[in-house]
């Protein structure tokens, strides 16, 4: 594949083969250039794509830049501190909203798919979900090179704000099952981001619509978990755990709920890696100081480590 910015390696074997002027493979008579210092970009590789029929004139067309709304995003960072290193602590939280934003999407439109009883397409969104956790659980190691006395320096500047409040992150929460009426409190101040904090709230979670889909099927699942009150944190029940062990007992029989059981596996198991990590990184970078927020920091981290989203599909390992 070639390089979207315009030169890959892809390109440089085509040149190569065809012994272009000044690429590798050139005739032995052509003059030798002169090394490019690293990291230089040189004018072959735009004149290559140019001689490919590039486009290169955007007057009157969408770019790359303007599809992306690369002015809006790039400059949408405004540091408050005069520290260097304000940048980077933005620009992480920037990128993961992005990536919750992404993640959101997907979750919600698998929750759909479950509800519809379209499976292949769940497993798909959620496998995407999972793999975005990754790149999560990755960008915490950016953000652990900031020591100590750098965050101190911009922390006075961040006053009460906190990822804590945000509203993607929580929406996420509660499409996973971790349902809490308090933590609509911190939107309450913006009407239409609490509509749709709420709406995650009031609506079934990822693992209330699997158990409905198990009920559909004619697995054993309890009437109470079937319809209940969503509102309301997931009760964990032993007749469900007896549902999911027959699915586990007898895979070939029940393959797309025994798949959709461990594709809930996969995303918990994500989930609590980029929760690890999030509280290992603010320990390393602020120690036992409370959050911006108000919470007690990582003692409130540690707490969430202990939250366990779909609880029957774990004690199944056990009881199998």
């Amino acid at each position: 594949m070639g390089c979207p910015y315009g030169y890959g390696a892809d390109d440089a074997a085509e040149d190569e083969d065809r012994g272009t002027p000044g690429m590798p493979g050139a005739a032995s008579a052509a003059p030798a250039a002169t090394p490019a210092a690293p990291g230089a970009v040189t004018a072959a590789p735009l004149h290559a794509a140019i001689a490919e029929g590039a486009k290169t004139d955007f007057s009157r067309d969408m770019s790359y830049g303007d599809y992306l709304h690369l002015d809006q995003v790039l400059n949408a960072q405004h540091p408050l501190s005069p520290d260097h290193n304000e940048m980077l602590f933005i620009i992480q939280h920037q990128t993961s909203e992005l990536w919750m934003k992404l993640m959101l999407h997907e979750l919600q439109a698998a929750i759909g798919a479950v509800a519809r009883d379209e499976l292949p397409a769940a497993f798909k969104m959620l496998a995407r979900v999972s793999r975005i956790l990754e790149q999560l659980v990755h960008a915490w190691d950016v953000l652990a090179t900031m020591t100590p006395p750098e965050y101190s320096a911009i922390r006075g500047y961040l006053a009460n704000s906190s990822g804590f409040q945000s509203w993607q992150y929580r929406s996420i929460e509660f499409a996973l099952g971790n349902k809490k009426a308090a933590m609509l409190k911190p939107h309450a101040h913006r009407p239409d981001l609490l509509a749709r904090v709420q709406a995650a709230y009031e609506a079934p979670s990822l693992y209330d619509e699997s158990l409905r889909l198990l009920a559909r099927r004619g697995l054993p699942v309890p009437a109470s978990h079937v319809q209940r009150d969503w509102r309301e944190p997931y009760p964990a029940s032993d007749e469900v755990e007896q549902a999911w062990l027959v699915v586990y007992r007898d895979p070939s029989r029940h393959w797309d709920l025994y798949q959709l059981g461990e594709e809930l596996t996969d995303l918990e198991d994500a989930f609590r890696l980029w929760r690890f990590r999030h509280l290992t990184t603010v320990e390393r970078v602020i120690g036992f100081k409370r959050g911006t927020g108000g919470t007690s920091g990582v003692g409130y981290l540690r707490k969430m480590l202990d939250v366990v989203l779909f609880p029957e599909i774990w004690k199944l390992r056990t009881d199998l």
